[in-house]
């Protein structure tokens, strides 16, 4: 995890919809040193990306009290904050840029090992020669999901976010103009395996979907309702091996209702293909 990212505060916003009572507001900057990587055209591309990457030395400790100071709690807010506004500001600029060029993008946000990257081979191959797609990937380390989606779309591009937990809206900007083209339709992004801090961080999507695996408990909607309740669709997945578990998906969906009353829930097997096509209209009515 990396320390003081802003998820703390994004998600308290989120969630509970207004922000923490701060002022005195300092500049802080926090840009992540990821490396970058690209399939593209038959080729995969691998670009080094070195940004500064500023964190608090610590808090001071002291036995006395006196006005006018910040203290730890506070001045953890407050940068929170400011990391916060900044990526908002680049989430907007992407945001208008995708929609000014057509082009549906959506955050893919789960747990580690819940199948989003599976998901993503069935779906594009599903989709190819009819909906244009790129994929941005990111990971904290390798590229191997990236090496396993190429070929199956116009562009996959790897974000190696190293010690950082989530991808932010700056790394997308820089990379958008190689990721898609004039003809691309779908932006997948595969966000770091996480469900807090990823769900503070808007990227310029149109909307969030979270996964959650057979796999996982049921509760995990109410456990981590921040992302149930910001994402507009949920997917439950290897329902193949529902069977063979212990895991009731009656109890999973009213937990995601809980949660979130409203949202799209989809439960398939991206191993057997059961409950695929439904994910694959919903796509398809994206891009109409």
């Amino acid at each position: 995890m990396c320390k003081d990212c802003g998820c703390q505060e994004g998600n308290e916003k989120k969630f509970f919809g207004h922000d923490r009572d701060i002022h005195n507001h300092d500049n802080h900057h926090h840009d992540h040193s990821h490396e970058h990587g690209h399939f593209h055209d038959g080729h995969w591309h691998s670009h080094d990306s070195d940004h500064e990457h500023n964190h608090p030395e610590g808090h001071h400790q002291h036995d006395h009290s006196h006005d006018n100071h910040i203290h730890g709690d506070s001045k953890t807010v407050m940068m929170e904050k400011n990391i916060l506004a900044k990526n908002d500001e680049y989430a907007h600029q992407n945001k208008h840029w995708l929609k000014d060029r057509g082009i549906v993008a959506v955050n893919i946000i789960s747990s580690p090992g819940s199948g989003k990257t599976t998901l993503l081979e069935k779906t594009l191959d599903a989709l190819k020669d009819k909906i244009n797609c790129s994929v941005i990937v990111g990971d904290q380390s390798t590229d191997n999901d990236a090496k396993r989606l190429m070929g199956k779309c116009d562009c996959v591009y790897q974000i190696e976010t190293k010690s950082s937990c989530h991808l932010d809206a700056k790394q997308i900007s820089e990379i958008l103009p190689q990721v898609v083209n004039d003809n691309t339709k779908l932006l997948f992004i595969e966000n770091v395996g996480n469900l807090i801090c990823p769900a503070a961080f808007e990227l310029g999507e149109d909307f969030k979907i979270v996964l959650l695996s057979s796999t996982e408990g049921e509760d995990k909607p109410v456990k981590y309702p921040v992302i149930f309740s910001d994402a507009s669709v949920a997917i439950i997945t290897k329902t193949d091996l529902i069977p063979h578990l212990d895991w009731d998906i009656k109890k999973c969906r009213n937990y995601i209702r809980q949660v979130n009353p409203g949202m799209y829930i989809f439960e398939l097997s991206s191993k057997t293909g059961e409950g695929m096509n439904s994910w694959l209209e919903y796509l398809a009515k994206l891009v109409e």
